[in-house]
C-alpha cells in the first residue's frame, strides 16, 4: 500500500545530533509523536497512515535511537526530560503542545508534564501505567548487576537479513501482519558494515539501570498534570500483564490523574500502534483538539 511519506531534519539537542522525523503539511495542527524503549520513529506510520484529518507530525529518535546520535556508553534517564524540553522549545517555543506517546516515550512525557504542565495542551498515552518493580529491586542488587553488565558491556542482537528481522518481529508480536512486519525490519533496524542486521537502538540502552523504581515518584507528576490525558491500554498489552490481576493498584494508579480518559484497545499486544493503527487513530483523533 502507498504509505503517507515522511521527511526528517536533524537539529543541534543538549550536544547531540538529534534526528527530527515529519509527516504532513507543516501549517497543520501539531501533535508530536514519541516513540518507547527499543524503537524509533517510523514504528508510527501505520498510526500516521490511519489519521483522517491534516496533522503535522512531528516524531524524534531519542537519543541512542534510530538516526539520532548513540553513545555508546551508559544513559541516563532524566537526560530524556531535559531533551523533551529543549525539543519543545525548538519547535513550540511559546505555545503548549499535544503529545501522542508510547511506552517508555509515555513515560517521559506524563512526569514532563506533571512537572512542565504549562507545556501541555493534550497528552495521549499508548499503553503505559508505569513499571511494576520486582521484588529483588533493591539497591544493592541493582547496583551490583549495573557494574556487572558495564563490566561485560552490551551485546548487540543481530540478524541474517532484514526478513529474518522481520520473522522474529512477528514471532514476538502475532497480530503483526507480513506487510508491517517487513517495513519495521527495515525502518527500525540497519544493516552494519558487516552485513548484519540489528535494532537502530544503541545496544547501551539493554543494560538495566542501577536506580529503584518508585512509582510514588511518577504518580507525584501525575497528579500534577492539568492537560486531559487520554490513556489507550490494549488489551494484551503490558498494562494488562502488569496489573490486570492486581485491580486495586490499577485503580490506584489511575486515580491520580485528575483528568483522565480510558480507552481499551481491542485484539492488540503492547504494539497498539501496529496492531490497532485505525482504532488508535480514530481515538486520538476524537480526543485532539485542532483549535
Amino acid at each position: 500500500m502507498e504509505r503517507l511519506k515522511s521527511r526528517t531534519e536533524k537539529i543541534s539537542i543538549r550536544g547531540l545530533r538529534y534526528n527530527i522525523r515529519h509527516w504532513g503539511p507543516a501549517h497543520a495542527p501539531t501533535v508530536f509523536f514519541l516513540h518507547g524503549w527499543m524503537d524509533s520513529s517510523p514504528t508510527f506510520q501505520f498510526l500516521v497512515d490511519a489519521l483522517k484529518q491534516d496533522w503535522h507530525v512531528i516524531a524524534p529518535d531519542w537519543r541512542g535511537y534510530g538516526e539520532t546520535e548513540w553513545l555508546s556508553r551508559p544513559y541516563w534517564f532524566p537526560d530524556y526530560y531535559a531533551d523533551l524540553d529543549c525539543l519543545l522549545d525548538h519547535f513550540s517555543p511559546n505555545k503548549p503542545v499535544r503529545i501522542v506517546a508510547h511506552s517508555m516515550g509515555a513515560n517521559i512525557a506524563s512526569n514532563y508534564a506533571g512537572v512542565r504542565p504549562e507545556r501541555i495542551s493534550q497528552l495521549v498515552m499508548l499503553d503505559f501505567l508505569g513499571l511494576k518493580p520486582a521484588i529483588d529491586d533493591v539497591s544493592p542488587t541493582l547496583i551490583g548487576r549495573w557494574l556487572d553488565n558495564i563490566g561485560k558491556g552490551p551485546s548487540p542482537i543481530l540478524f541474517q537479513t532484514y526478513e529474518a528481522f522481520a520473522s522474529r518481529l512477528m514471532e514476538l508480536d502475532p497480530r503483526l501482519e507480513e506487510e508491517r512486519a517487513a517495513f519495521l525490519s527495515r525502518t527500525v533496524g540497519r544493516m552494519r558494515p558487516d552485513g548484519l542486521v540489528e535494532m537502530a537502538c544503541d545496544p547501551w540502552h539493554r543494560i538495566p539501570s542501577p536506580a529503584v523504581y518508585r512509582i510514588e515518584d511518577s504518580m507525584a507528576s501525575w497528579q500534577r498534570i492539568t492537560a486531559p490525558v487520554l490513556m489507550l491500554i490494549a488489551r494484551y498489552g503490558l498494562v494488562k500483564q502488569r496489573f490486570g490481576n492486581d485491580p486495586s493498584e490499577f485503580e490506584r494508579r489511575l486515580g491520580v490523574f485528575p483528568n483522565l480518559q480510558v480507552v481499551n484497545v481491542p485484539d492488540s499486544g503492547h504494539n497498539v500502534q501496529h496492531d490497532q493503527p485505525e482504532v488508535v487513530a480514530a481515538a486520538i483523533e476524537a480526543f485532539l483538539s485542532r483549535a
